[in-house]
């Protein structure tokens, strides 16, 4: 399940055994799982900070304690410590952290969510924008809300048609257009203000 090299272990074994404290292991957790903001948290657990469902693992020395609800996230999760000239650096890569992808065989509406939220809002929010997914028709129209600071901007028009709709057509089978269902005069803080584009 979870991957922890020798010299993590060492490690965490060193900074445990300076604490002295009976029992302590180490607790892992993702933040925010299933989502772009996902994050592992690593963190030193006693056993009265344990909440009695975690998954126990054992490693040389200590526990490694394991948050059930964040299990299938950091299943395949490697940690390893990595000494350098400077220091050491603790490294967790945790593949599957941000959830994965819809399978093709899963509904049109839940590829387009998983897009719209793992790959079109992460850009659109170096604006301070978003966008909502409104709903997709039977004949594969999506149709969006602009949010943020693109709701109102005087270039919405040009990032539907050359960010937004390109990537859906290009990414997600089944979407046949895209099409903008927001108020824009109803806009209050546009990146770009309408006329100014």
């Amino acid at each position: 399940m979870i991957d922890i090299s020798e010299s993590a272990q060492a490690h965490f074994r060193k900074l445990i055994e300076r604490e002295a404290v009976p029992g302590m292991g180490v607790r892992l957790a993702a933040r925010d799982a299933g989502t772009v903001k996902a994050d592992v948290r690593l963190e030193f657990a006693e056993p009265g900070d344990l909440h009695g469902d975690e998954w126990a693992i054992d490693c040389d020395g200590f526990t490694l304690w394991l948050d059930a609800d964040s299990a299938p996230y950091l299943d395949g999760a490697q940690i390893d410590y990595a000494t350098q000239a400077t220091g050491g650096q603790l490294q967790i890569r945790a593949p599957k952290i941000k959830g994965e992808a819809p399978a093709e065989s899963a509904s049109l509406v839940e590829r387009v969510r998983w897009l719209i939220e793992h790959e079109i809002n992460p850009q659109l929010a170096s604006h301070g924008g978003n966008v909502s997914l409104q709903e997709v028709t039977a004949e594969g129209v999506v149709v969006l809300r602009f949010g943020g600071g693109c709701h109102g901007c005087g270039m919405a028009d040009v990032t539907l048609k050359q960010g937004i709709e390109k990537t859906l057509l290009e990414k997600v089978p089944g979407v046949t257009a895209v099409r903008d269902a927001t108020d824009h005069d109803s806009g209050t803080a546009p990146y770009i203000a309408r006329g100014s584009a």
